[in-house]
């Protein structure tokens, strides 16, 4: 029976081929399920690396596989792996996708990381000053069952319409067969993504974007007005609830760690975390 944070047998039976795969030379390695569980109890616990329980083994073998795990890809196989099989059993929502975002109030630990940044690292470490000191922001599109797809992270002082193009750009949801689903038939937003390019960009994708209007002066345009599903942008809150529920997790809650990518791989794992929750069909 798997213990408070760990995962079930059943989670580690869907991604246990790509977290430890068939060691075939070499020196043994730490049990790859004990160590990802020490990284799982860090992500939900919010504590230091140092102060990692000894039945998970030494920390700085833990540290190490979170920092490798990110660079070679593991995390985000496993969430497309979970993703694929919430869209095979039919829980995920193909047609009706939100976007928006959520600042994360960073600690002063955060700050310092190297000017020069690791490959794939900003330069500013997707740090960013507001009047509540150093933020994150985290881009982020879910489906509507709550299911994340896919985010991106910013400064806090980059606004959200700059990011939109490039956040649907990321999303890759990998079928059974065919090509990968990167575009949906509507997208909700609130008055913040209330922009004529933003618009145009879901009509070039045939996407319908369900976005409320702000209250400015708009110089009239020919043509019919183009129509706004109210009841349907009703559904927008769902994705409230989405950064509610990882933001439960202490890691993600609030930024510890220097490097971007470091805080990447723990808002991945919290969508990780959340997609093993799913209640997938028995399959046997």
């Amino acid at each position: 029976m798997a213990g408070r944070y760990e995962i079930s047998e059943n989670g580690w039976a869907l991604i246990e081929d790509i977290v430890s795969p068939p060691q075939r030379t070499g020196r043994p390695r730490r049990d790859d399920r004990q160590v990802l569980n020490g990284i799982f109890w860090i992500l939900c616990s919010g504590a230091k690396w140092r102060d990692l329980p000894a039945r998970y083994g030494p920390w700085k073998t833990v540290y190490d596989r979170f920092r490798q795990w990110p660079d070679d890809g593991t995390f985000e196989a496993v969430l497309a792996r979970l993703q694929l099989r919430l869209r095979e059993d039919g829980l995920m929502d193909l047609d009706t996708w939100m976007i928006d975002s959520a600042s994360i109030r960073a600690t002063r630990a955060a700050s310092g990381g190297g000017k020069k940044g690791a490959p794939r690292e900003p330069v500013d470490h997707a740090l960013g000053r507001s009047r509540g000191g150093l933020t994150t922001k985290i881009h982020m599109v879910c489906d509507r069952n709550g299911w994340s797809l896919t985010f991106i992270l910013s400064p806090e002082q980059d606004s959200d319409t700059r990011h939109f193009i490039s956040t649907m750009e990321h999303v890759h949801l990998p079928g059974a067969k065919g090509r990968a689903r990167k575009r949906c038939r509507f997208i909700l937003a609130d008055k913040d993504y209330d922009r004529d390019p933003l618009r145009r960009y879901c009509d070039r994708q045939r996407m319908k974007p369900i976005i409320a209007r702000r209250k400015m002066k708009r110089k009239p345009r020919p043509g019919a007005p183009r129509g706004f599903d109210k009841p349907r942008h009703r559904d927008r809150n769902i994705i409230e609830r989405c950064f509610g529920w990882i933001k439960e997790l202490r890691m993600v809650c609030t930024r510890y760690e220097k490097l971007a990518s470091s805080f990447k791989a723990m808002v991945c794992l919290a969508c990780i975390d959340r997609c093993l929750h799913a209640e997938f069909p028995d399959r046997t």
